[in-house]
């Protein structure tokens, strides 16, 4: 069963954690010359309005999502490892230890190869900071959690399939299933925007990953440990049934930009074209 790793230290640290990793996001940048040798296939969604699982009792509106451009699928081993072949400095046997944990693509036994056969396969085992690389590389960034759970709400015929209770059950199966086989190729059914793959495969990355739960200096006075471990975030989560879209909130909560997992890969956004 799939489920979110242990949690990583919550506190007044978090704050300060945040800004460090805009900071060494931003250095990144610098590291991004050239991008992956493969076109991504990105497609546009329109601006709108979501009422998020994250909004709070004084926050009950809809709230507006511009348009952007979102990967149809995640990003593959395969384009990762044409990212590797431009950027050498995200190898797992070179990158610098302040951008990835010990557990940073584990599974390559090639530090600059995907491997033939799950080369279609999502990336995963890879940190926010590489993650976001990625996507600077190639003219993009990670996405607002707004824009992947806005993304995220479709089906193949509805922009909001959030309120069928059989469309939820049958994402919530995919928790169920065992999570030590080989992740299949991206390139599952498309929904209403053609963006394939936001639930059934991977728990993807957002931008802001670590600010999607009250931090501790908006705790209630009655008390100051109400919200502190990130399964607590759920009490003032509104829409308490999507429990596959609040297991991924706890989850990304959980970690810190360097951790990375076996069931955790990402996506890129773009600004959408005029």
């Amino acid at each position: 069963m799939h489920r979110p790793p242990a949690t990583a230290p919550h506190g007044d640290s978090r704050r300060v954690r945040r800004v460090w990793h805009r900071v060494l996001a931003s250095a990144l940048a610098s590291l991004c010359l050239t991008g992956p040798a493969n076109a991504a296939d990105y497609t546009a969604l329109p601006g709108g309005t979501l009422l998020s699982v994250l909004a709070g009792d004084a926050d009950r509106n809809p709230t507006p999502v511009a348009a952007f451009a979102m990967r149809t699928t995640p990003v593959t081993r395969a384009e990762f490892a044409a990212f590797l072949r431009t950027h050498p400095q995200w190898r797992p046997d070179q990158v610098v230890q302040v951008f990835a944990d010990r557990t940073y693509l584990q599974d390559w036994s090639d530090p600059g190869g995907a491997g033939q056969a799950l080369a279609q396969s999502p990336v995963t085992h890879v940190s926010w900071f590489a993650a976001q690389a990625f996507c600077e590389a190639e003219g993009a960034r990670l996405p607002s959690w707004l824009e992947w759970e806005y993304a995220a709400a479709a089906d193949a015929t509805r922009t909001d399939a959030r309120s069928d209770p059989q469309w939820l059950a049958k994402i919530l199966g995919w928790y169920a299933r065992p999570a030590n086989t080989a992740l299949p190729a991206v390139g599952g059914a498309a929904n209403v925007y053609g963006v394939r793959d936001l639930h059934g495969l991977v728990w993807e990355w957002v931008d802001d990953f670590n600010a999607l739960l009250v931090n501790p200096d908006s705790r209630s006075q009655e008390d100051a440990d109400k919200l502190k471990f990130c399964g607590a975030g759920a009490i003032n989560l509104k829409d308490r049934e999507n429990y596959a879209v609040l297991m991924r909130i706890a989850l990304l909560s959980s970690l810190d930009a360097t951790a990375s997992t076996s069931s955790l890969g990402f996506r890129c956004v773009r600004v959408a074209s005029p």
